[in-house]
């Protein structure tokens, strides 16, 4: 039995998920709508308030679907009540974002401004002029979203340069050129 399959998913009182005959979950909750076709091997169900998804062999393709769309449903249900949220920290001398409505601008060193547009669903913070918060209710947009961001100026493993990380990622630093003595 998968380790991640094999686990109910809990769907709380605010969200309300139906399943079609063509195997397609509709999450939908306060912060949004969600759905996502499965595969018509995998068997979802709902009693009472929890999901379940089976599969209907121990074959290697049916165990590998069997985590995924139960990862993928849970992240459902977790986007709709509470969302996803990615930080990204702007390191460098002048390097700086703001938000304007939808659009993002990034000065990081190059001699324009970089401007990216949140497309729907997602929206952008800036706390301060070196954090950025990538929201929405779909994990996989948050996180590609934020993986672009990042792209514009990835991070410099040296010393004093510019760069774009997440919060959480750490950098391994290397000496400068006056390592070589």
């Amino acid at each position: 039995m998968s380790r991640i399959g094999k686990l109910p998913i809990n769907v709380p009182s605010a969200v309300t998920v139906t399943i079609d005959g063509d195997n397609l979950v509709t999450v939908v909750g306060p912060k949004g709508t969600l759905s996502e076709k499965v595969n018509k091997d995998i068997t979802v169900s709902q009693d009472s308030g929890v999901l379940t998804v089976t599969r209907p062999s121990d074959s290697k393709p049916h165990k590998a679907m069997h985590g995924l769309y139960r990862a993928l449903i849970n992240n459902m249900v977790v986007g709709v009540t509470d969302g996803f949220a990615k930080t990204l920290v702007l390191e460098g001398v002048g390097c700086r974002a703001q938000v304007d409505g939808p659009k993002l601008t990034l000065s990081v060193g190059y001699s324009h401004p970089v401007e990216i547009f949140a497309p729907e669903g997602i929206s952008f913070e800036a706390p301060t002029v070196d954090h950025v918060i990538v929201r929405g209710v779909n994990k996989q947009h948050v996180g590609a979203i934020a993986a672009d961001i990042r792209a514009v100026r990835k991070p410099n493993p040296y010393p004093g340069g510019r760069s774009i990380r997440y919060s959480d990622e750490r950098i391994r630093r290397k000496e400068g050129k006056s390592g070589k003595k």
